[in-house]
């Protein structure tokens, strides 16, 4: 019987499986929408598409799921998912019970620095911080291979700390659903970039289509990205300030953005404590699929 790794990216909108070999080929993906804040039929949702792909693939193996939010190690429930359906819930009991073996969690944000820092763009470097800035604004840790987690399971979320060095008119900054204001999270997501460009214009664009104006000149959208290029340097300063690592791999929706990887690494030389800055800031290789991949991996002999 073949021995598979399998992983689930449990998002907000979808529930993606996938199946690898040991090496770490692909062999087989599924997808479904996520049964919004059903807890019971999201559970249920997981158990069949992991079942579907080991019938289609005739074995068995191991899961991992990357989840919205974290672990809390206190009690062994969700926490910090926005989500809000799985927080307080013993996800990873209940996917145990329905999948009839042991089952591995991590944050979305840490699969995704996993699946870089293994075999995705940041492969071979000693530390990696890995970003998601999409619905949310999240992010992992890798040192040596290996996800850096922490008494309290909140290493890497950076995303709720206050924008760094703010300006008068970024005071106190926009209420956030963790229930502070300011957070960077509420300046550099998918839906505050879109906000940022309402407010200037009156005009509702998703952030993909603000790229495309700023790729085509449009005086409002050039200014609306260089001004969160500057914010992104800020706050992605203050991480290689405290870590320093030496690569940022940074995903999700905004990290399709091509001029990021160019502006912000010009910007955050104004911030960071050092007289250069060596740390690279890179796309990552597997895009979307970069989470998925790395909660399979968190079955790796080495974590």
């Amino acid at each position: 019987m073949q021995r598979l790794r399998i992983g689930v990216d449990l998002g907000g909108s979808k529930i993606e499986a996938l199946a690898m070999d040991e090496r770490g080929t692909e062999l087989l993906r599924r997808r479904v929408a996520t049964p919004r804040g059903d807890y019971v039929a999201t559970v249920a949702a997981v158990a069949a598409l992991v079942s579907d792909l080991e019938q289609q693939l005739g074995g068995q193996g191991t899961v991992g799921v990357g989840t919205p939010g974290a672990i809390a190690p206190a009690n062994g429930r969700i926490k910090n998912a926005n989500s809000v359906c799985l927080n307080g819930r013993p996800l990873r009991e209940d996917l145990q019970t329905a999948l009839r073996r042991a089952v591995r969690i991590a944050n979305d944000a840490d699969c995704f620095a996993l699946s870089e820092a293994s075999d995705g763009a940041a492969a071979g470097a000693a530390s990696v911080f890995g970003v998601i800035v999409g619905t949310g604004t999240g992010g992992g840790i890798v040192l040596g291979g290996e996800l850096l987690g922490g008494p309290n399971a909140i290493a890497g979320e950076w995303g709720h700390n206050p924008l760094p060095w703010p300006r008068d008119d970024e005071r106190p900054g926009a209420r956030c659903y963790c229930g502070r204001q300011g957070c960077i999270e509420t300046w550099l997501s998918g839906p505050a970039l879109e906000r940022e460009y309402r407010q200037d214009t009156g005009i509702e664009l998703t952030a993909a289509a603000i790229a495309q104006r700023d790729r085509d000149a449009e005086p409002a959208a050039v200014a609306v990205l260089d001004q969160y290029s500057d914010r992104m340097a800020r706050s992605l300063a203050t991480v290689i300030n405290i870590l320093d690592p030496e690569c940022i791999v940074l995903g999700g929706g905004v990290g399709n953005i091509e001029r990021l990887y160019r502006d912000v690494p010009r910007c955050w030389g104004r911030y960071v404590f050092s007289d250069r800055v060596d740390t690279r800031l890179l796309q990552p290789k597997f895009g979307d699929s970069s989470g998925v991949r790395g909660a399979a991996r968190l079955w790796d002999e080495r974590l």
